[in-house]
């Protein structure tokens, strides 16, 4: 086994900034920070190993060797700082903080003050000259203790305290005095004895084993693995130890503790910017039991109270360091200081968290510092920190209340009324009011209410169920899955988190985390600067993977291209034909029931086809335009509603009874593996070749106009060549015709999207007579795992909890299972077709991970929303960048 504790202190450390697996963040920087020579309080660090060693032999006892480590560790303290641990006239106490490789700040649990007990306080009060700090150290120890190693609810010692300020008539902690604090220490006893059912241990080595312990625990506990699960990190890498020696912010005036950032969090702005307290430790500045005070003057506080002003020796010192570890990290910084009796010790450093605007901020103008090239620049931006420069969010000072959560389905925050039918979002739109639209799940026939929907809330669905794709395709904020809702259509009526709701009431939405929060709250607008700007150039040189957009409208091409697509991957039809006049003519078609009337009908649907596409062609004149031809079942252009079926029989001029019937005969027990895709083009061959022929007629007028269209055209879910061979026979044939009727000479391509295993499997048969394929992984994923998508959200979070899956494969691509069907896909076919082009139009082609394997798989493009763009241009360049490395 490797070594087990790795010692830091007096400018000599056992690790660096580099074994940050080994030794979790904060050991690793702690070290760095001691070989720098910077003021940091001696200590050691227990290694992640250690961690999984604890759980890999059952979680009952720390690991074979580890406490004589810790004692040999702990003895070189000792004779740097000539304290003794457990000692009762000059104690040494210790902080025990947990320390992962990855930061996950207040997730797992701390321990301060550990080592004293009844005679160390005493110690300590006699030595130090001040009998209220060492008593306030100690009660503040059993509360931690308490909490953290042995399980007690914290609020019965805050309800303890809260009792004792009351009775002395005071209100801040600092007004109790020596007697009151004795006091309190009895009280926290005798919780501990009747909550944990056993005494506050008094031996300080049995302190340090059961707070280890206890760190380790917290590794696992909900919150720990809720966080991990959220942000896609590892179960199994366990957190270091680190045992460092106390200093004191709470000894008294000349004392004090903070948390500060090298540049502001929020802007980016290059201004040092943090808050403090005086005498008081690190717990109280993050826990709001006192307000902190700004650490630089002119920054918020009242005159006089910051730190520069306050203590300027300590203020000067921390900026020293702040200007030398930007400096050698050549990053914005996240950390923690102490001063006891007028020194600065410095606590932590780590990489600091940061809103979008500022990384951007950021990373361009450490560019332009000369800190870091532009390479680096691009990696330090996470490329879903994009989104918030692109939707709303909420205003980070607003005050919430939590309703609910469904999956983050589009991202955004958004406040409304709520309505219940696509109709009244309409109307209210019209009326100039915001709406929310609830519904059980949308469907195409929604798409009117969506669109003037300011945001979308659904029941039921996953990532990539309808309301989910729609919603980001037009950048709306979604929710979708909530089954918390309890919704009533008809009573126009909406229960969730205790509370009633009816139709006009107020919801805001947050699709970036899935919240729904009661009421309106207040939102920040996003800016899209000359940083951004510069940052996607720089993207851009650096990457392979093309970006294109998927796009249903002529403002949806000309937003995508504006955020950098370079055409579109994804063109669906089905929303064009919802248009009043349009949805006529589609029905007319449906019902008829022969050729020459289905015909007759589509003739009606030809011009509109064509407009849209001359449209969408324009505004991506010069660049590759996608187009799919229908593939959702019949049914859905149909309504299901009783009024509604009698109504589209009078207007149709057939029989309520024959209405009926054909509604029914649509009906499918399955009807995404039902009559839809190529299915339909075999069946009803004379709806591909309207298509077609709309296709290539916008195209040939376009060309005229001295334009470049470039369409291609799409031939959905294949899963035998022989069907894509007629289907590409038809429209080839229909393309050809018309060419030579208008004398032009347009290059078309006809290819295929790769959403079916078997599709996979055989794709070099499929690549014989596709010159592209496009991966529609989202129903891949739905059929190579057998998930329903729109019913996937009431078990999969669950299997995401407990480590079934590492993520929801309708989020992020399932590399290890689906990823190998389209490597699969991409060997054979190209073994078969070398000039195939490959990419993906699933949703996933806006998921940054998986943005990553795409590049890896050796895709040609991916495609996805407009507003995932830049995200999606991100990703590529960094994957890029990992290639190169």
């Amino acid at each position: 086994m490797n070594q087990q504790v790795y010692f830091f202190g007096e400018g000599q450390a056992d690790g660096d900034t580099q074994m940050r697996n080994l030794l979790g963040g904060k050991g690793a920087n702690l070290a760095e920070m001691t070989r720098l020579g910077m003021p940091v309080p001696p200590g050691f660090t227990i290694s992640t190993e250690m961690c999984t060693a604890y759980y890999d032999q059952g979680g009952d006892d720390l690991p074979e060797g580890l406490e004589a480590a810790c004692q040999a560790a702990i003895t070189r303290v000792e004779g740097i700082l000539d304290r003794k641990f457990g000692d009762s006239s000059k104690p040494l106490l210790f902080s025990i903080r947990s320390g992962a490789r990855v930061s996950m700040p207040g997730m797992m649990d701390t321990v301060l003050n550990l080592g004293l007990n009844d005679e160390a306080v005493e110690g300590l009060a006699k030595e130090s000259g001040t009998a209220r700090f060492a008593y306030d150290s100690y009660r503040r120890f059993i509360q931690m203790f308490g909490n953290v190693v042995l399980d007690v609810d914290g609020e019965h010692f805050e309800d303890a305290l809260d009792a004792l300020k009351d009775a002395r008539g005071v209100a801040l902690d600092t007004d109790l005095s020596a007697e009151d604090l004795q006091q309190l220490i009895q009280s926290y006893k005798s919780i501990v004895r009747e909550h944990a059912g056993r005494d506050f241990p008094q031996d300080a080595n049995v302190q340090l084993r059961d707070s280890i312990t206890a760190v380790f625990r917290s590794w696992n506990n909900d919150r720990a693995k809720h966080y991990r699960n959220m942000h896609g990190y590892e179960h199994d890498w366990g957190t270091a130890v680190n045992v460092q020696a106390m200093v004191f912010g709470n000894m008294g005036d000349d004392c004090a503790t903070g948390v500060a950032f090298t540049r502001d969090p929020s802007t980016g702005e290059n201004l040092f910017y943090g808050e403090y307290l005086v005498n008081a430790q690190g717990e109280d500045v993050v826990a709001g039991v006192r307000t902190p005070q700004p650490v630089r003057k002119n920054s918020g506080g009242e005159s006089g109270s910051s730190l520069e002003e306050l203590m300027p020796g300590c203020y000067g010192e921390l900026i020293d360091i702040v200007g030398r570890l930007e400096r050698h990290y050549h990053d914005m910084l996240d950390l923690e200081f102490t001063i006891q009796n007028d020194h600065l010790w410095m606590l932590q450093v780590r990489s600091g968290k940061r809103t979008g605007a500022a990384a951007v901020r950021i990373a361009v103008e450490m560019v332009q510092e000369g800190l870091i090239d532009t390479h680096e620049a691009v990696r330090r931006v996470a490329p879903d920190q994009l989104d918030q420069l692109l939707h709303p969010m909420l205003d980070p000072k607003a005050e919430t209340t939590l309703l609910g959560k469904g999956l983050p389905a589009s991202p955004g925050a958004v406040s409304g009324e709520i309505v219940f039918t696509a109709a009244e979002a309409v109307s209210g739109a019209a009326g100039g009011h915001k709406a929310i639209l609830v519904r059980r799940e949308t469907s195409p026939e929604d798409i009117a209410g969506m669109e003037a929907a300011v945001g979308i809330l659904t029941q039921r669905g996953g990532m990539t169920s309808h309301a989910a794709v729609v919603a980001r395709g037009m950048g709306k904020c979604c929710v979708s899955g909530c089954g918390e809702i309890i919704l009533d259509e008809a009573a126009g009526t909406l229960q969730l988190g205790g509370k009633s709701f009816k139709r006009g009431d107020m919801l805001t939405l947050n699709g970036t985390t899935g919240e729904i929060l009661d009421g309106e709250v207040r939102t920040i607008e996003p800016k899209v600067d000359d940083n951004f700007r510069q940052l996607m150039q720089w993207a851009n040189e650096a990457r392979r993977l093309r970006v294109r957009t998927n796009a249903d409208s002529p403002h949806d091409s000309r937003l995508a291209r504006e955020f950098g697509a370079e055409g579109i991957g994804l063109c669906r039809t089905e929303h064009m034909f919802f248009g009043e006049e349009r949805i006529a003519a589609m029905r007319e078609m449906i019902v008829a029931t022969d050729l020459a009337s289905r015909e007759k009908a589509l003739a009606k649907l030809l011009p509109f086809q064509r407009e849209d596409f001359v449209g969408i062609l324009d505004a991506m004149d010069g660049l590759p335009v996608t187009v799919r031809l229908l593939d959702p079942p019949l049914h859905e252009f149909l309504p299901q509603e009783e009024a509604e079926i009698e109504r589209l029989a009078g207007e149709l001029s057939v029989t309520k009874e024959r209405m009926h019937q054909i509604v029914d005969s649509l009906h499918e027990f399955n009807p995404m593996l039902g009559h839809r895709g190529c299915r339909l083009g075999v069946t009803y061959p004379e709806i591909y070749l309207m298509q077609a022929e709309a296709i290539v007629r916008a195209a040939c007028e376009l060309k005229k106009a001295g334009k470049d269209p470039r369409p291609e055209i799409m031939i959905p879910l294949t899963g035998v060549d022989r069907e894509l061979q007629i289907m590409r026979d038809l429209v080839a044939t229909r393309r050809d015709e018309i060419l030579a009727e208008e004398g032009l000479q347009l290059e078309i391509l006809i290819g295929t999207m790769i959403e079916i295993p078997r599709a996979c499997v055989t794709a070099d048969e499929i690549a014989k007579v596709a010159d592209f394929f496009s991966f529609g992984t989202n129903d891949l994923t739905q059929m190579g795992f057998g998930y329903s998508r729109d019913d996937s959200g009431s078990f999969l979070p669950e299997y995401v909890e407990r480590g079934i899956l590492p993520r929801d494969p309708f989020q992020g691509l399932d590399q290890g299972g689906i990823g190998k069907l389209v490597e699969m896909a991409v060997e054979l076919g190209r073994a078969e077709n070398a000039d195939l082009h490959l990419g993906v139009c699933g949703e996933h082609g806006g998921d940054a991970e998986s943005v990553g394997f795409f590049h890896r798989a050796g895709l040609d493009y991916v495609s996805c929303s407009p507003y995932r763009v830049p995200v999606a241009i991100l990703a590529a360049a960094q994957a890029a960048l990992e290639d190169a490395r």
